[in-house]
């Protein structure tokens, strides 16, 4: 199929009726609780699955992998020099380029009165919020209209063409917020695909159903008008999803010693049934469909049927993504590792005598931070934007490595974790300057440093660098090989 040729969508709701899609409506079940930083911060206040009735999300994949005392794989690669595969070179494979880049945005924010989500961990808005840091917005309400607005202009500000929907079950508050969001940022020429949460202990076996809804309920019933179809290399569209807390360990043991079944694990033939059911389903109307798990599994993640991996936690530094790309292109899968700040989470201000929690750490990792002064906070903002930088490079680098599947391929994926993930600190959407803050919002802490925009303008500063002409071609570490140390 040629450049920019329309997809087939000849009979696309025909087909979700002969798949016989039949989901329950299910209520809001997720809230987010941060997820660990590494094995020695996984201790954690509820348990590792989810617990739709205690508001808890549950571990990544990979989190769970790691509590579950399964060691991180460490390929063997090193990194040799090559050149820097980035700029004109790659706007000139990606027509639609900016629609690569995948703000991951999280729908699940309520206003006055329930204020959903500023709530969270007994804090209580609209002054103490559920964020180490107030947003520009306040604690607003994803069902305005005017704040979707405001959202969907910084998006465009930073040169990014697309976002990924925290989804919580069909019905729930979040699948009920995806219409305005739809009309908004496709209005702004913004396009929208769905990350997919283990919002039931059944949702593997949902996972095929989950998707055909999506695709039938916002994208053939709208015309198309704001889903996300990214074009490959050669110009082929199709859908992407990605799923979290897919590929789980069947037990978790935790610090007492206590081993116990993982709720939500789904068996990986029930995962390549589902997988497969997809792609049958669909074949005759996409000339390919991205499904993406966020694992480290390199084994199992093809075996139930899975196209990659799309990490989430930014506890995976820059400097492994080579060596993790590296893995994954030896099992046959594509990857894609985040653009993100690091993470500054929240803590509970009452832990229960005995239990397993222990606060994580700021990231990237300094020495020392002292909030309540302003040369830390800026120190802190520092480390946030070298990360955003380092991110960047490092996981376009990969990507664009001739060696590796991406580029083998012609597919570019690059999620950015996140546009508002407040919890969890890692929202590049801007925060109020200090000098804003009111007294009241001083006194309870907060992170913000002298320019809340900062994190959004590191990164629109790396995706002009996409399309201007360099002044040279400058060399960087690029093409994999093993037989050398793991990075």
């Amino acid at each position: 199929m040629g450049r920019g040729t329309p997809v087939p969508r000849r009979a696309f709701l025909g087909t979700l009726l002969r798949a016989g899609v039949a989901l329950p409506a299910v209520g809001r079940l997720g809230w987010p609780l941060p997820r660990a930083a590494a094995t020695k911060y996984l201790t954690a206040l509820r348990p590792p699955g989810p617990d739709p009735a205690g508001r808890w999300r549950g571990d990544s994949s990979l989190a769970a992998a790691l509590r579950a005392g399964e060691p991180l794989p460490r390929p063997e690669f090193h990194r040799t020099e090559a050149e820097a595969p980035l700029g004109p070179g790659l706007a000139g494979r990606f027509a639609d380029l900016k629609r690569h880049f995948i703000f991951e945005y999280y729908p699940w924010y309520g206003g006055p009165p329930t204020y959903l989500h500023w709530d969270y961990l007994d804090r209580h808005p609209p002054l103490d919020l559920a964020s180490h840091y107030v947003p520009r917005l306040g604690p607003y309400d994803v069902g305005s209209r005017a704040v979707v607005e405001q959202q969907a202009r910084w998006i465009n500000e930073a040169g990014v063409g697309a976002i990924a929907l925290s989804w919580w079950g069909r019905g729930s508050y979040e699948d009920r917020a995806v219409p305005l969001i739809m009309d908004v940022m496709g209005d702004h020429d913004i396009k929208v695909t769905f990350a997919l949460e283990s919002y039931t202990e059944e949702r593997g076996r949902r996972f095929a159903d989950d998707i055909l809804y999506l695709l039938g309920e916002y994208g053939e019933k709208r015309g198309w008008d704001a889903f996300l179809l990214p074009r490959n290399e050669d110009g082929s569209e199709g859908p992407v999803f990605k799923g979290f807390r897919c590929i789980l360990p069947p037990t978790s043991t935790d610090c007492h010693g206590l081993t116990s079944p993982v709720p939500d694990y789904t068996p990986d033939a029930v995962w390549r049934e589902q997988t497969d059911r997809l792609r049958n389903t669909l074949k005759g109307d996409f000339p390919h469909l991205t499904l993406l798990a966020d694992s480290l599994e390199f084994k199992r993640t093809p075996d139930s049927g899975f196209d990659g991996i799309g990490i989430y936690d930014n506890f995976i530094g820059p400097e492994k993504y080579a060596g993790y790309a590296g893995g994954a292109s030896q099992a046959g899968l594509i990857f894609s590792f985040n653009v993100n700040p690091g993470y500054d989470q929240i803590e509970p201000r009452v832990v229960e005598a005995g239990s397993c929690y222990a606060p994580r750490p700021f990231a990237p990792a300094s020495d020392g931070l002292d909030w309540s002064r302003a040369e830390d906070r800026e120190r802190a903002a520092g480390l946030a934007e070298e990360r955003i930088r380092a991110s960047f490079d490092a996981t376009l680098a990969v990507q664009t490595d001739p060696a590796l599947t991406n580029a083998r391929r012609g597919v570019l994926f690059v999620y950015i974790n996140s546009f508002n993930e407040w919890h969890e600190g890692h929202a590049l959407e801007p925060m109020m300057d200090a000098a804003d803050l009111l007294p009241e919002e001083r006194a309870l802490g907060y992170h913000n440093p002298a320019r809340g925009g900062y994190r959004l303008d590191a990164l629109a500063e790396r995706m002009r660098s996409l399309t201007r002409p360099p002044a040279s071609r400058p060399r960087t570490p690029g093409l994999l090989r093993p037989g050398g140390p793991p990075p």
